[in-house]
Order: C-alpha cells, then structure tokens, then sequence
C-alpha cells in the first residue's frame, strides 16, 4: 500500500507544473537508459518541464507506479494527465502526437513543426 503522503506530493506536483517527468535520475544526468530517452525527446522539443528523481525517495518510487497503474519508471505527465512511459512517449514524438498534445494542451514547444 501507498503512503498518502507520497500520493499527496505526486497529485501537487502534476497540478503545479504543466509537465512533469518522474525518472530515475535528474534531467542533467539521468540515472537509466528510458529516462535518458524521454529527456532526450522533451529536449527536442522544447518544453520546459520538472524532472522528479524517484532514487531519491522510495514512497514516491513506488506511488508513482501505484497512481498511475504504471510498473514501470520514466512517467510522463501532461497538465495533470497521464501520458505514458518510455516506449510510448518516443512513439508519440516520432508521429508528431507529442507535439500536438501539448499544444492541445496549452504547453509552449520549440518545436515549429
């Protein structure tokens, strides 16, 4: 079970910033391979984004995973919404899905196209 606290830290974070990215590691220097690749794809795109290290807090590692009914690390949120992981945010990049939800959303991209 989840420690409400963790649940309450992760519900702040995804309503005060409009994207938020819990990795393992930072956005400077990601701790795995997935993580690195969704830093990669926000970077291509431009979007200004918060980077939470799941290493560093393991209530937060695990209720990540419990919020979302996700197993695995990095999540993508957008405006408060789920997005997914690594395999589907790269999908999401390559088709220009990515770019268009944010703008949907209201985001500011670097990305023209």
């Amino acid at each position: 079970m989840t420690d409400t606290l963790a649940f309450d830290r992760i519900r702040q974070d995804i309503a005060d910033n409009d994207v938020v990215l819990y990795m393992k590691g930072t956005p400077s220097a990601p701790m795995c391979g997935f993580s690195a690749a969704v830093v990669q794809v926000l970077a291509h795109v431009g979007v200004t984004y918060k980077g939470v290290n799941v290493l560093e807090d393991e209530s937060i590692r695990q209720g990540i995973k419990d919020f979302s009914n996700w197993p695995t690390i990095p999540q993508l949120y957008v405006k408060g919404e789920f997005v997914g992981g690594c395999d589907i945010v790269r999908e999401m990049a390559q088709d220009g899905e990515l770019v268009s939800l944010l703008r949907e959303k209201g985001v500011p991209t670097a990305t023209a196209a």
